[in-house]
């Protein structure tokens, strides 16, 4: 499940029309492949468009499209469309791609350099509506010397970039005299990967058919259908009445799936991170120590408990704890501390009224927590919140709704919000907070400011010496606890039940964004079905 990146998590469009014959082995092999058993995926959230350029599948494992890298299990960087991984320049600003020779678009194009000059030019070009600019401001430019060559110069050196090869490529020719943000591509996708797209029913499904001409080899099996069901409890409900091989659940409702005959719930490790946004516009979140009390009063070792089934740990930064630049200073108290919050708060003159509640000057307080309707998950965490805070004298409203309704008031009010990557703290960290980000949408939406971690995040991504960027980070990290915009609370494992029929599964940490694209079935091209 993602945040809507400017990708909105779907409500499911006709549940009842949704694979109504049946999904699991009753859905025939998508047209043009062979027989054998289509795999069949459940998923809450569904991209608003299939082009890379638009970020969809921005890190690869996007099955329709390829990079010219991609990852292996343990995330290491693989050759795909380069044939080897991409030279770098020993300034670090330039580097090269050998292409893979005789690769072809679903259509039976030829892909070139051409093609790769156009993805990542399409990605700068300001008339286009991507929200990967700013993940490419170091790239000055990209050039074809050859048909078989790809040259990226960076205006400085910036250590993640061959991580940012990842992203899918697409063909030049198809968006030719169209504007890429309305063009028919963006629904009617042609790549290079594993899977060419038959259909796509928004709200529904997405049909995919293997690619016979694959350059890696044709997949295991003949299809995939990714079915789109938004409610938690309803995607339950049909993965225990067979319509799907694997989908993704919430701890509790996966942990319902144990010891059950013929499936297996998985726990997938992730760098995939909840926390409570605090705006800095709201007149009761603004104050530091209100935002600091909030911080000591959460028990987020309950919550992994309770509400995560044991399926995560206690979070207190967006750095996961396995990263190389995680900050190891940053680390609270698993358990709540309600004397400290509660002497953070008498400091600052909020004081008990009558019925408990903490007030300052006139003001109560109180604050709204929103959090998306249709994710029992993040309702859970919302409610626990609001016990932590009612504890210590402050009044939360949780309120679930749609993501329509909960983005026109981040600049106010709090939010349950989800980020995180295991490839670098540049890729999300950047612009979640970063100052020149502040309220634009989903990055930085409550308008946090600070020219400490500004400069810390520059520095990361400008250095290529590890020992610099691991000093940038943590100070990155020691100042975001400072300064508390966000209340961090848990990091999650993604729990996923797949039927014993399915082989081949092979779990690997996964980002936060995950849905069609870097979910377990990163690797379903291997998957096979025996009924």
């Amino acid at each position: 499940m993602v945040e809507p990146r400017s990708l909105r998590v779907s409500a499911v469009i006709g549940v009842a029309l949704l694979l109504a014959a049946g999904c699991s082995s009753a859905v025939p092999s998508p047209a043009g492949t062979g027989g054998g058993a289509t795999i069949v995926v459940a998923t809450a959230g569904e991209p608003d468009t299939l082009n890379p350029v638009l970020n969809y599948g921005p890190d690869g494992a996007s099955l329709i499209f390829d990079g010219l890298v991609a990852r292996d299990a343990r995330n290491a960087l693989t050759p795909a469309l380069a044939r080897e991984l991409p030279q770098v320049s020993a300034d670090g600003r330039t580097v090269t791609a050998k292409l893979r020779e005789g690769v072809l678009f679903h259509d039976g194009s030829p892909f070139t350099a051409q093609d790769v000059v156009f993805t990542y030019q399409a990605v700068l070009d300001p008339k286009v509506d991507s929200t990967l600019r700013s993940d490419l401001d170091m790239l000055a430019s990209v050039s074809a010397p050859d048909p078989a060559t790809v040259v990226f110069t960076l205006k400085h050196p910036y250590a993640p970039f061959l991580q940012r090869l990842a992203l899918g490529v697409v063909p030049a020719k198809a968006f030719a005299g169209q504007d890429v943000n309305k063009a028919e591509f963006n629904r009617k996708p042609i790549g290079t990967g594993p899977y060419r797209m038959t259909s796509w029913t928004p709200g529904d499904r997405l049909v995919l058919a293997a690619n016979d001409r694959y350059w890696g080899g044709r997949p295991a099996n003949p299809g995939v259908v990714v079915a789109f069901v938004a409610d938690d409890n309803v995607r339950a409900q049909r993965m225990r009445a067979g319509e799907f091989d694997a989908a993704e659940l919430p701890p509790k409702l996966a942990t319902g799936f144990d010891g059950q005959a013929g499936q297996q719930v998985h726990k997938v490790p992730t760098a995939d991170y909840r926390g409570v946004m605090l705006p800095m516009g709201n007149p009761v979140l603004g104050d530091l120590a209100v935002r600091r009390a909030l911080h000591a009063a959460v028990d987020r070792q309950a919550m992994v408990t309770g509400v995560l089934g044991g399926a995560g740990e206690p979070a207190f930064g967006p750095v996961p704890p396995t990263s190389e630049f995680a900050e190891p200073s940053v680390a609270g108290r698993p358990t709540a501390d309600p004397a400290a919050a509660t002497a953070l708060l008498d400091a600052a003159g909020w004081t008990p009224g009558p019925d408990g509640i903490r007030a300052k000057a006139g003001r109560q307080a109180a604050f709204t927590l929103m959090y998306p309707a249709t994710d029992s998950l993040r309702k859970e965490l919302a409610l626990a919140v609001t016990a932590d805070a009612r504890k210590i004298g402050i009044a939360v409203n949780p309120q679930g709704l749609t993501w329509d309704a909960i983005t026109p008031r981040m600049r106010t009010d709090a939010l349950i919000m989800g980020y995180g990557t295991p490839y670098d703290p540049d890729f999300v960290s950047y612009k979640l907070f970063g100052s020149a980000f502040a309220g634009q949408g989903f990055f930085n939406p409550g308008s946090y400011r600070s020219a400490t971690v500004d400069a810390a995040l520059q520095a990361g991504r400008d250095s290529a010496d590890p020992a610099a960027r691991r000093a940038a980070y943590a100070t990155f990290q020691k100042q975001l606890a400072t300064d508390v915009p966000w209340v961090f609370l848990t990091y999650l494992q993604h729990t996923y039940v797949v039927r014993d029929a399915v082989a081949g599964v092979t779990p690997r940490v996964e980002p936060h964004e995950h849905d069609v694209a870097n979910s377990l079935w990163w690797n379903v091209h291997t998957w096979t079905k025996t009924s």
